[in-house]
């Protein structure tokens, strides 16, 4: 049954059909669906994209869903941040109209199976150090997209490639739903804004600075010396932090995120990283844009 909570404006879905009904019912009336997937431990990146769809559409719909078919580790699923209460809250001083909370049984069956062909994008950077993640992530975005039927999505850029693995299923399974990035929401001082920073200690969130300041570098510097040089020394800005784990360092085609050795000054490009600190994986990216 769908609730308001304690009389406030956000009205809240646990059940898929009647999710479908309502928003079937917005339908009829000429209202435009925009969806906004989440995983909760919402922050001021997932609320900015609340507001950048409202120029899009009538009806703002965002789902909390800690989905596990895309955590390939039990353990950091068991540790993904669930703060219901205060989600809720901030999607109410948000202007959210709707919230879909379903169970993991209501949108899974025993047993069921899932498997795109993504063409080698889910098998690259993220999909290279997290197998069958992307596979998760499309497996459940597509059925948001077949509850919801939106008339627009729109994720945020500091999971750029997971925006590139739904463009690519959007496009191959016809999927009549317009796409929307959303630039990458940062505190002061440069950090990326995710669910995972507030398990870092204040040490480690000190230390996390360096991912910004790394791709700051990458930014200023690969139009002046090569690409190689670059990545270079932004890994070793990333590993003279104490204990700071890396995983990748990139700069790789803006459309395909083909791994790049040569800058010209045609193309945009996009630099990525991923590291662990405090036993917290981190990623950010940076788009270099083309100089005119």
């Amino acid at each position: 049954m769908a609730v308001f909570f304690n009389e406030l404006a956000v009205l809240i879905f646990y059940k898929k059909k009647e999710l479908e009904n309502h928003l079937s019912f917005l339908r009829e009336e000429g209202k435009r669906i925009g969806l906004i997937p989440t995983m909760g431990a919402l922050h001021q990146g997932h609320l900015t994209l609340l507001n950048y769809a409202k120029e899009y559409c009538d009806i703002r719909l965002c789902s909390i869903f800690v989905n596990p078919t895309q955590f390939n580790n039990a353990e950091d699923m068991e540790k993904y941040p669930r703060p219901i209460e205060k989600d809720i809250n901030n999607l109410k001083e948000a202007g959210c109209d709707l919230l879909f909370m379903p169970e993991v049984d209501e949108m899974y069956a025993e047993g069921e199976e899932w498997h795109i062909n993504l063409e080698g994008l889910d098998s690259i950077l993220e999909g290279a150090f997290r197998p069958g993640h992307f596979q998760g992530v499309t497996q459940i975005v597509k059925k948001l997209f077949d509850i919801a039927k939106p008339d627009i999505a729109c994720f945020g850029q500091k999971d750029y490639q997971q925006y590139l693995v739904i463009e690519k299923m959007v496009h191959l399974l016809k999927i009549p739903v317009e796409l929307k990035l959303c630039p990458t929401v940062r505190e002061t001082d440069g950090l990326a804004m995710s669910s995972r920073n507030i398990r870092l200690s204040d040490r480690g969130r000190n230390q996390a600075l360096i991912i910004y300041k790394s791709l700051i570098y990458l930014k200023q510097h690969i139009r002046r010396e090569t690409i190689e040089k670059s990545k270079v020394k932004a890994i070793e800005m990333l590993e003279s932090i104490p204990d700071l784990k890396l995983e990748y360092v990139e700069i790789c085609d803006l459309d395909s995120l083909e791994p790049l050795t040569d800058y010209t000054t045609n193309e945009s490009v996009i630099a990525l990283i991923a590291v662990w600190i405090d036993g917290v994986r981190l990623i950010d990216n940076m788009i270099i844009e083309v100089e005119n």
